[in-house]
C-alpha cells in the first residue's frame, strides 16, 4: 500500500468517527458476508475483509458528491399504491413506459440499481480485476443491506408522517450499534447461487414494505407507555454530544419488534454473500487466487481523495443555518 494511499484510509477512519453510528451495520454485513464464501473466493475476500468492511459505506458518502447517488438507496413503494404493489413493474423500461424516468428517480430506484451492480461485478471477475471487484464488492453490500431495511421501502421513511421523526437511525442504527456484538448470531451458513437476481431483491424489498408499519407502529405504542424522561440521553461521542435513545428503550423496542432486527440483519449477509458469489458463478468462477496484487491506480486514488473531501465538506454547518 502507497504512502498516499495509507493517508487516504485514516483519513476514512477519522471522518466516520465524526458520524458514527450510521456507519456499524454496513460494515458488520460486508464483513461477515465474507465467511459465507467458498474457499475459492474466499482466498481474495479474506485477504481484503479490512477494505471490503470500510468501504460499505462509501455509497453513503457519495451522495454528497454523486448526482443521483441518493435515489439507490431506497424506493418508496407505497407510492405506487397497495401491497403488493402491482401496479409497478419489476421490469425497468416497463416502469419508466408506465410511471416515467423522473418518477422512478423521485421515489427511488434501489432494486434495479442493484442489478446493475450486479452485472458490473461480474464483467469485473470476467476481467479479473482485482480492484474492480473489491470497489464493487463492497458498494454492492451496501445497497443490498439498504434494501433489507424497512423504512427504504416507504414514503414514512424517518417517521416524518407520523411525528416520529428519528426512528429510521434507531431501527437501523441504534440497536444494531447496542446489541450485535453482545446478543446476536450471525453464524449463517454459506453462499447460495441467485438464479434470477432481480426477482430476489424484488422478495426482500416487499418483506422490507409489509415490516414498516410494523416499525412504526410499534415505536408509537411504545413511546405512549414509556416514560417520557427515560426515553432519551445525552451521549458523548468524539467531540460531540448528541441526544440518544436510551438503552432501556431500545432494548424494549427491539424485544416488541421479536428480533426483527437481528433477522434482517442476517438476511442481508446473507444476501450479500450470495451477490458475490452468483456473480463469480455468473463469470466463469475464475481463478482469484492468481490476480496479481496491484496498486491503486492513480485515478482511482483521485477518486478516493475527491470522495473524502466531499464529504468532509458536507459534514461543515452552513453558516446561514447557524
Amino acid at each position: 500500500m502507497t504512502r498516499r494511499l495509507l493517508i487516504i484510509f485514516l483519513l476514512f477512519i477519522i471522518t466516520k468517527q465524526g458520524l458514527g453510528w450510521g456507519f456499524f451495520a454496513h460494515k458488520k454485513i460486508n464483513y461477515h458476508a465474507v465467511f459465507l464464501l467458498p474457499p475459492e473466493l474466499m482466498v481474495l475476500y479474506k485477504s481484503q475483509i479490512d477494505f471490503i468492511s470500510e468501504h460499505s459505506v462509501d455509497p453513503d458518502k457519495r451522495r454528497y458528491a454523486v448526482p443521483n447517488e441518493g435515489q439507490r438507496h431506497y424506493i418508496d413503494l407505497d407510492y405506487y399504491g397497495q401491497f403488493p404493489f402491482k401496479e409497478l413493474p419489476r421490469k425497468w423500461n416497463a416502469a419508466v413506459s408506465k410511471f416515467s424516468e423522473d418518477t422512478l428517480f423521485q421515489y427511488g430506484t434501489v432494486p434495479w440499481w442493484i442489478q446493475i451492480m450486479q452485472t458490473k461485478l461480474t464483467e469485473a471477475f470476467k476481467e479479473k480485476n482485482k480492484m474492480k471487484i473489491l470497489k464493487l464488492s463492497a458498494d454492492i453490500g451496501h445497497y443490498i443491506s439498504d434494501a433489507h431495511v424497512p423504512l427504504h421501502a416507504t414514503l414514512n421513511h424517518d417517521g416524518q408522517l407520523t411525528d416520529q421523526k428519528g426512528i429510521h437511525a434507531f431501527w437501523e442504527s441504534r440497536i444494531p450499534e447496542l446489541l450485535a456484538e453482545k446478543e446476536w448470531n450471525f453464524f449463517i451458513g454459506k453462499a447460495a447461487y441467485v438464479k434470477n437476481p432481480g426477482n430476489f431483491m424484488w422478495k426482500r424489498i416487499l418483506e422490507s414494505s409489509a415490516a414498516s408499519d410494523t416499525v412504526l407502529q410499534v415505536e408509537k405504542k411504545l413511546s405512549q407507555e414509556f416514560p417520557t424522561d427515560q426515553k432519551y440521553t445525552f451521549e458523548k461521542k468524539g467531540n460531540s454530544t448528541s441526544r440518544q435513545y436510551t438503552t432501556e428503550y431500545t432494548i424494549a423496542y427491539n424485544k416488541l419488534l421479536n428480533g426483527m432486527v437481528e433477522r434482517r440483519m442476517r438476511q442481508s449477509i446473507f444476501a450479500v454473500a450470495s451477490f458475490w458469489y452468483t456473480a463469480w458463478v455468473n463469470a466463469g468462477q475464475p481463478d482469484v487466487s492468481k490476480l496479481s496484487d496491484k496498486e491503486f491506480t492513480a485515478e482511482e486514488v483521485k477518486e478516493f481523495e475527491k470522495l473524502i473531501v466531499t464529504w468532509q465538506r458536507s459534514m461543515v454547518p452552513d453558516k446561514e443555518q447557524q
